[in-house]
């Protein structure tokens, strides 16, 4: 587990950090995440009480499965973003390259810079 400022991130896990969104292999070889889309395109709108973005994928993929629980409880991607919050499982393309994935020490320097340009104490402040 990476701990940035109280936040935490698996570090089996792979990062965007400029669109807040990560992907994670499953064991079939797909990942969690996207719809037939290019690199580094929305594959999904996400909304809250005070934004609304696009969900980036960074790699062009084939869409297997959404989260349907997610779309009829959108909380648990708050709750519980590593499990039950997840978005999509997506395969993909054949020798498709990842655009702007982090993890290790990389991720923690990024969000730290991330936490510092946005003024964001991080969650060990609350």
């Amino acid at each position: 587990m990476i701990l940035v400022l109280g936040s935490a991130f698996p570090d089996h896990l792979l990062y965007d950090v400029k669109n807040h969104v990560w992907r994670g292999r499953l064991e079939n070889g797909a990942f969690r995440l996207g719809r037939s889309v290019e690199a580094g395109r929305a594959c999904a709108t996400v909304e809250s009480g005070k934004w609304v973005g696009p969900a980036r994928i960074a790699l062009g993929d084939e869409a297997l499965e959404v989260n349907e629980d997610l779309m009829r409880r959108p909380r648990r991607a708050n709750a519980d973003p590593y499990g039950a919050g997840w978005m999509l499982i997506a395969r993909p393309d054949a020798g498709a390259e990842p655009v702007g994935l982090i993890g290790g020490n990389d991720l923690a320097e990024a969000y730290q810079a991330w936490m510092a340009a946005e003024d964001f104490p991080g969650f060990a402040s609350i």
